[in-house]
């Protein structure tokens, strides 16, 4: 639901009723991950997607359907080939639907998710736990965690329950996960199973490109298209201006090491380093590689690789920390151009990310998603949840 908060924000601000449907569970291949959603509001209009298109209109009759009767309800979606063309997934998937109305007058079910949307629109980090399946009672009940702590809305169920809930919405929120959770209805292993999707609303990745270069142009555009916050910085004021990089959210002339030293970054950040010159690369690379950073990668020649790996040495960084360096940075496509090349970096950025191969799906037997639970493997935690208790 908060992928699309920003529109979903502005169907609250003018006071309309509107219904989500929201992906929560995925099995085999399917399109759209957790957390997608497919919103309807009382006029008719649908914005958003749950599946590229396979099940869009059966998502959209339900949501009219929880307009006018206020329910919220669990849909499954799964291929079918005994009629042509019954409503599934044609990849042969199967996803788990979770449809909940947000009417006007319905004040305590809207006040958390309407909360949640405003942060997210504006920019926010906040987590919105909203159980999925479990008790009759619970389905559709929902919890809004802030960084600090704070909490609005609840359960309403064993009072350990919205406590331990709120903890694993903040380890969600701290990686920028969205995901489902499985948790006894007493906060623990035990009680009757609840399953809870918990979505998570941060600021947009920060992409930190070093080297003011035609290639920094091309891979700043790739990275704002990725939906990264982009900066980039170089000590040399001539080539680092807006003007050639009118794509990047800031631009910093100073020496790559002492930006990196002061700003900020977290476990979602991407470090691109194009310099390619020893006087830059070396002492940025000796700090960078020590970071809790996502991706760290060198642009450079195999040469330029071995003889870096050395500087660093000298340096003092260990072979640990050399392991992490992706040099040269990006997969290999063949590519030559500054726009090819980017694409190579953000492939391989996004396969690091989300644990891909990087080798051509056609002819392999790689998964094609590789960072979602299966049902099968959530029931299972369930079952084993059942019998500890």
């Amino acid at each position: 639901m908060l992928d699309i908060a920003d529109e979903l924000n502005r169907w609250v601000d003018r006071g309309l009723d509107f219904a989500v449907a929201t992906v929560v569970a995925v099995s085999g291949s399917a399109p759209r991950q957790p957390g997608a959603a497919l919103a309807v509001d009382s006029e008719g209009t649908a914005i958003g997607s749950v599946s590229g298109g396979c099940v869009e209109g059966a998502v959209y009759e339900l949501c009219r359907e929880a307009l006018e009767d206020g329910r919220t309800r669990l849909e499954r979606f799964g291929y079918s080939d005994a009629e042509a063309f019954a409503v599934g997934l044609t990849c042969g998937g199967v996803i788990d639907i979770l449809v909940t109305p947000l009417r006007s007058g319905d004040r305590a079910e809207r006040n958390v998710p309407a909360t949640a949307l405003t942060a997210a629109a504006a920019g926010e980090a906040a987590a919105l736990a909203r159980i999925v399946s479990g008790p009759a009672e619970l389905v559709g009940r929902a919890l809004l965690v802030r960084p600090d702590g704070r909490r609005q809305g609840g359960f309403g169920a064993h009072p350990e329950l919205d406590r331990t809930v709120a903890g694993e919405a903040l380890a969600h929120l701290d990686a920028g996960r969205t995901a489902t959770l499985e948790i006894g209805e007493e906060g623990s292993r035990c009680g009757a199973p609840l399953t809870l999707l918990i979505e998570s609303s941060v600021p947009a990745p920060r992409m930190i490109v070093f080297g003011a270069i035609d290639f920094a142009s091309a891979l700043v555009r790739t990275g704002k298209f990725l939906g990264y916050h982009v900066t980039v910085c170089d000590a040399r004021p001539v080539f680092t201006t807006a003007a050639r990089f009118p794509d990047a959210d800031e631009i910093v002339v100073e020496w790559p090491h002492h930006y990196l030293e002061r700003t900020n970054v977290d476990g979602r950040t991407v470090l691109c380093v194009l310099t390619h010159d020893p006087r830059f690369d070396v002492p940025l690379l000796h700090l960078a590689l020590r970071l809790p950073v996502a991706y760290v990668g060198a642009m450079g020649s195999r040469r330029t690789h071995l003889d870096r790996n050395e500087r660093l040495r000298m340096a003092g960084s260990t072979e640990m920390e050399l392991a992490r360096l992706r040099s040269p940075i990006g997969l290999d496509l063949g590519a030559r151009t500054p726009e090819e090349v980017a694409l190579s970096i953000a492939a391989e950025i996004v396969a690091d990310r989300r644990g891909g191969s990087g080798v051509s799906l056609a002819g392999s037997h790689t998964p094609i998603h590789h960072d979602v639970e299966t049902l099968a493997q959530r029931r299972s935690r369930t079952a084993e949840w059942r019998a500890y208790c």
